[in-house]
């Protein structure tokens, strides 16, 4: 597939993903709460999360900003049910490595969250992707702490 068509299907996912948001609304009885911003562009995020026994059983999110922010939350809620901790931190780290333009694990399968790549030529819209990833790196390290 030629470079042109796969920047177009990944803006597609993306927009998808902000259109049509995946786990978008608050856990009423979410045990994990974090709420972050990004002052620069305003972007926030709230996050709520269930982990039990040390699987995140359930995660959702609200907010508002760019559509890179909206739908990074998206992508990353999806990917995180269902996984450890240590597994959901290991997928955050590989995608702040792809954020940063480094290499990263690449037999791991991203799915949707692989549209985001291209994020890493525009440095001023990291952080837009990154926000959701850091609120849930934050709700997961302050669980482990309990």
């Amino acid at each position: 597939m030629s470079s042109n068509n796969l920047d177009q299907l990944y803006r597609q996912v993306i927009m998808d993903h902000y259109k049509n948001p995946r786990n978008k609304g608050v856990i009423e009885d979410g045990s994990l709460t974090v709420n972050m911003n990004n002052p620069t562009c305003g972007d926030r995020i709230q996050l709520t999360m269930n982990v039990e026994d040390g699987i995140v059983t359930n995660a959702k999110f609200e907010g508002e900003g760019c559509s890179i922010s909206m739908s990074s939350a998206s992508m990353m809620t999806q990917a995180i049910k269902g996984k450890k901790i240590d597994d959901a931190l290991k997928l955050s780290k590989i995608f702040s490595d792809m954020m940063q333009g480094k290499d990263y694990d690449d037999d791991l399968d991203l799915g949707d969250i692989e549209a985001l790549s291209g994020v890493s030529k525009f440095p001023a819209r990291i952080k837009c992707a990154t926000l959701a990833w850091k609120a849930m790196e934050k709700g997961l390290a302050d669980a482990t702490k309990e």
